[in-house]
C-alpha cells in the first residue's frame, strides 16, 4: 500500500538508513539522483521529512492518469510541521515516492 512505503522511507531516514530509503523512490527519481545526492537534497531541502518523529496520513486520492498522492502531517526533530503531498507511481507491481511538496504548517490541531 502506497501509504505503507512513505512511512517506511521516513522510518529509513530516522535511522540514516538512506539506502533503504532510495529503494522506495522512483525510476525517475533515482535516474536524477545517484545516492549521495539524494541524501543531500533530502538533507538539505525537506528537513522535516529528513529527521521527522511523527507522521499522519491526511488524505488519498487517485488521479486520472492513475497517479496517485498521499497527504501527510509530518513533525520534525525540531519540532516544527510541515504538510507534505506525496505523488506516488506504480512501477515494478509496486508503488513508489515519485516526489514530494512541503508546506509549513501551524501546529495547530
Amino acid at each position: 500500500e502506497a501509504r505503507e512505503v512513505i512511512l517506511r522511507q521516513l522510518a529509513a531516514f530516522r535511522v540514516d538508513d538512506y539506502r533503504a530509503a532510495y529503494s522506495f523512490a522512483s525510476e525517475e527519481i533515482q535516474s536524477l539522483f545517484d545516492l549521495p545526492a539524494f541524501e543531500r537534497m533530502v538533507k538539505g531541502g525537506y528537513p522535516q521529512i529528513a529527521r521527522s518523529t511523527d507522521a499522519w496520513v491526511t488524505e488519498t486520492n487517485l488521479a486520472p492518469n492513475g497517479r496517485l498522492y498521499v497527504g501527510l502531517r509530518i513533525r520534525g526533530a525540531d519540532g516544527l510541521f510541515v504538510q507534505a503531498l506525496y505523488e506516488m507511481v506504480w512501477e515494478e507491481s509496486r508503488w513508489r515516492i515519485n516526489g514530494v511538496v512541503t508546506r509549513p504548517d501551524s501546529g495547530a490541531i
